[in-house]
């Protein structure tokens, strides 16, 4: 019998337990190291975690495989106070709150948006454009800092447009220094000059003098 290796990038710590494919899909069973100690988020009393497992599944969307859309599969674990019996979900590390798919595919997504808008990055990855949209708005939105000690050397400055008619600006700044792992660094709103030095104020001076070359595609910065 014929067999094939899917070789599947994870961030640190996640480990896949299970595949399965469904139509055009992707399905990957994921577990990550879940904390020793909780601290309760409704009377403040720190114990031992105190695991349980949802009973129906989480599904998240994730990068592509071979074109094709694949998901993390795995059962949502949560922490039950001792003292107050409050249930408190455990968010996953490679998740935010209240979304439904990881870190890594918000970044895709938005390199998806250069050179393209929203209603055509969404009918690309079979989503829609109000969620392409949603994963802009929590960029703009996070607090990002960029490590001091990363080495900098080549660095790429986009004009992201949501919308065709009523046109929603964005600036993004990349780490090009390897470019088979482009690393997002900086979202600003705008596409201004403004915008462009909020996005390189977030790169120390030390950082700033190790880039080589740069790639601008904007309008009016």
């Amino acid at each position: 019998m014929a067999s094939v290796t899917i070789e599947v990038d994870l961030p640190p710590g996640v480990e896949i337990t299970g595949y399965e494919r469904h139509q055009d899909g992707h399905g990957f069973e994921v577990r990550w190291p879940l904390p020793e100690r909780c601290c309760c988020q409704r009377c403040g009393h720190e114990d031992t975690a105190h695991i349980e497992f949802k009973t129906t599944p989480q599904v998240i969307r994730d990068l592509n495989v071979w074109d094709q859309p694949s998901f993390w599969v795995y059962q949502a674990p949560f922490h039950r106070c001792a003292r107050c019996d409050h249930r408190q979900h455990i968010i996953a590390p490679f998740k935010r709150k209240d979304v439904a798919y990881t870190y890594r595919f918000e970044q895709f997504v938005l390199r998806s948006l250069i050179g393209s808008n929203a209603e055509e990055v969404g009918r690309r990855l079979g989503i829609s454009a109000e969620m392409v949209e949603h994963i802009v708005e929590n960029q703009l939105a996070e607090d990002r800092t960029i490590d001091p000690k990363r080495v900098i050397t080549d660095i790429g400055l986009d004009e992201l447009s949501l919308k065709k008619r009523h046109r929603l600006y964005v600036t993004l700044m990349t780490d090009l220094s390897d470019p088979a792992r482009p690393k997002i660094l900086a979202v600003a709103r705008g596409k201004d000059t403004t915008a462009a030095l909020k996005c390189l104020d977030r790169l120390s001076d030390e950082q700033r003098q190790q880039v080589r070359t740069h790639r601008v595609d904007m309008g009016s910065a």
